[in-house]
């Protein structure tokens, strides 16, 4: 008993036998690992950048504090449903010369952070080194 799926169904119909849902497996496949790559690539390019960059510390005030909340759900084949949340935590400091500079910290880091602060800042290209308060007079 021979079985006929017709062009795109793994018969010999379509691209030589590859068939149609073989292509776009291939393709999507394709774009998921290009897409790794890409932010794999990227990544290894701002730490590169980052480690050539001198360390500096300059004079700086926090203006501005703000939190990204990202929601991620999932539901299994199963009927379980699965939420993951994840906050990210970013500080604005305004340098001397007017220049405003964003910073992720981490979630310690941002809850020590009070805007409005005066003090040294240090970083390293993109990377937030530490902030180091000046103390106030009363």
């Amino acid at each position: 008993m021979n079985y006929y799926y017709g062009p795109g169904f793994g018969g010999m119909g379509g691209f030589g036998g590859f068939g149609l849902f073989g292509i776009m497996f291939t393709i999507v496949f394709l774009l998921v690992i290009g897409t790794f790559v890409v932010i794999l690539i990227k990544g290894i390019g701002e730490w590169n950048t980052n480690n050539h960059s001198p360390r500096l510390t300059v004079p700086a005030t926090i203006v501005t504090k703000r939190t990204d909340v990202t929601r991620h759900h999932q539901n299994d084949a199963d009927g379980f449903h699965h939420h993951h949340t994840s906050t990210s935590y970013y500080v604005t400091f305004q340098v001397d010369s007017g220049d405003r500079i964003e910073f992720h910290v981490s979630g310690q880091e941002y809850g020590l952070l009070v805007e409005g602060d005066q003090g040294d800042l240090s970083f390293q290209g993109t990377r937030y080194l530490g902030f180091a308060r000046k103390e106030r007079l009363q």
